[in-house]
């Protein structure tokens, strides 16, 4: 089935033409959804180097799920005549990329597709940005990423040279007066990469200077791969970790908290979604670094309910920028009196994101708050600050952009097209729908 994605993904890469692209990646995504229903099976053998277990399958989806409405939700791009092929090609380069990253079964290939997914993302942002700050933003991802990266490719050398092998199944526990050198090498890069409090500034930057193509798939996809990383990598270090973890689950909750309280000063839309991001990614990896089934179950859940409900939220910020000119919450009041319709996307969609039922994000929170809160009765307080703070800013953000007075030198206004619902539905149906099979994604880790 794998093999049959790569081959259209490969063919649509040579084509390059946007309506090739959108109705394949739509025929790519129910056939993986049809593929993928019977999910009693542990790990797929690919080829040496690459397969595909539970957990890669999910993110697979994701991926292909995530880049269809991207493509969807980027007509402007075409009828500006800006590029579009290059930019379709840019976008399937990437999805052969993350599609090799959820495929590796190797540590050194991992590697090598998770920090290849930076090239494509750079062009996406230097190259459809919107202001000349994406320059700047760029450079900030850039720096980020390298600086952690290159003490993880050092630590999987080290690893390998010490083991004899880099197979993700081969692999035990390090031991040794180096190993909490190697453990903070190793899991940098995807702290960096989630992102954690602290070193999450590139991510806000990121996001404001970035395309609608490059904010959804940034938020849907690319910060799932710090956390995968974790997945795949804390076995290694299963005995120090639990040395460190108080350290990684503090940073994650009072940053969480902290972030949560940032977003209540944010006046643009796009910087408000993106610290909500790093928020909800500070709980995931405090699941994570427990390491309970709770804390596992609940990261991935909330990895994928967050990615298609962040997604579903940009690509509506975007809609509010391509009609009123501006992101600030200030001038983008009233929305609700000419833009009824999306009115009731944007209460779907912040819904989700404040993890109320019955979205995808409240069955992952409680997964996560029962690990936490079963790990240390203290962590209790920063999780309910945590979730009250989300409720705070999430609502903040709808009813400062739905109610009052709109701006009057706003005459005219289209309340949605076609293509725009077509989008948001598929960020809001899944979304919704998953929860009703929550036994199965619990059940399989």
């Amino acid at each position: 089935m794998l093999k049959f994605l790569v081959f259209n993904l490969v063919l649509m890469i040579f084509i390059s033409s946007w309506e090739v692209v959108e109705i394949g990646l739509l025929m790519m995504c129910f056939l993986v959804l049809v593929f993928s229903l019977n999910h009693d099976f542990f790990f797929f053998n690919l080829s040496y180097g690459m397969g595909v277990d539970f957990l890669g399958n999910i993110l697979i989806m994701l991926s292909v799920w995530i880049i269809m409405l991207m493509v969807y939700a980027s007509q402007g791009i075409k009828k500006t005549n800006n590029f579009y092929s290059m930019f379709l090609f840019v976008s399937l380069i990437l999805l052969m990329v993350l599609l090799l990253t959820f495929c590796s079964t190797d540590y050194l290939m991992f590697y090598v597709s998770f920090e290849s997914s930076l090239i494509p993302m750079l062009i996406l942002i230097l190259g459809w940005g919107y202001q000349p700050e994406r320059i700047q933003a760029g450079i900030y991802m850039l720096f980020y990423t390298l600086f952690a990266s290159l003490p993880l490719l050092v630590s999987l050398l080290s690893l390998y040279e010490l083991m004899g092998s880099s197979s993700m199944g081969l692999m035990f526990s390090v031991s040794g007066s180096l190993k909490i050198l190697w453990y903070f090498c190793t899991i940098f890069a995807f702290l960096v990469k989630l992102p954690l409090y602290m070193f999450h500034l590139w991510l806000p930057k990121a996001h404001v200077e970035a395309p609608v193509a490059g904010s959804m798939i940034l938020a849907g996809v690319l910060l799932k791969l710090g956390g995968y990383g974790l997945i795949r990598i804390l076995m290694i270090f299963s005995d120090i970790n639990k040395v460190f973890s108080w350290l990684w689950v503090s940073i994650g909750i009072l940053g969480g908290v902290i972030v949560s309280l940032m977003c209540l000063r944010q006046v643009d839309m796009k910087s408000l979604i993106a610290y909500s991001s790093v928020a909800h990614m500070g709980l995931v990896l405090s699941g994570l670094i427990v390491g309970s089934v709770w804390g596992l179950n609940g990261a991935v859940v909330v990895m994928v309910g967050h990615g298609l409900c962040s997604s579903g939220l940009f690509c509506l910020a975007n809609m509010v920028y391509e009609r009123l000119g501006s992101r600030s919450l200030m001038i983008s009041k009233g929305l609700l009196n000419f833009m009824p319709n999306l009115g009731m996307w944007w209460f779907l969609l912040i819904v989700g994101n404040m993890a109320a039922p019955p979205t995808l994000n409240l069955l992952g929170e409680i997964s996560l708050m029962i690990s936490v809160v079963s790990w240390s009765e203290i962590g209790m307080i920063g999780i309910s600050g945590l979730s009250f703070f989300s409720a705070v800013y999430t609502l903040y953000m709808y009813s400062l952009s739905q109610h009052g007075l709109f701006l009057n030198s706003l005459y005219s206004c289209c309340s949605g097209k076609v293509t725009e619902y077509f989008v948001l539905m598929m960020h809001s149906l899944p979304l919704n729908v998953v929860i009703l099979k929550g036994a199965m994604v619990l059940t399989n880790f």
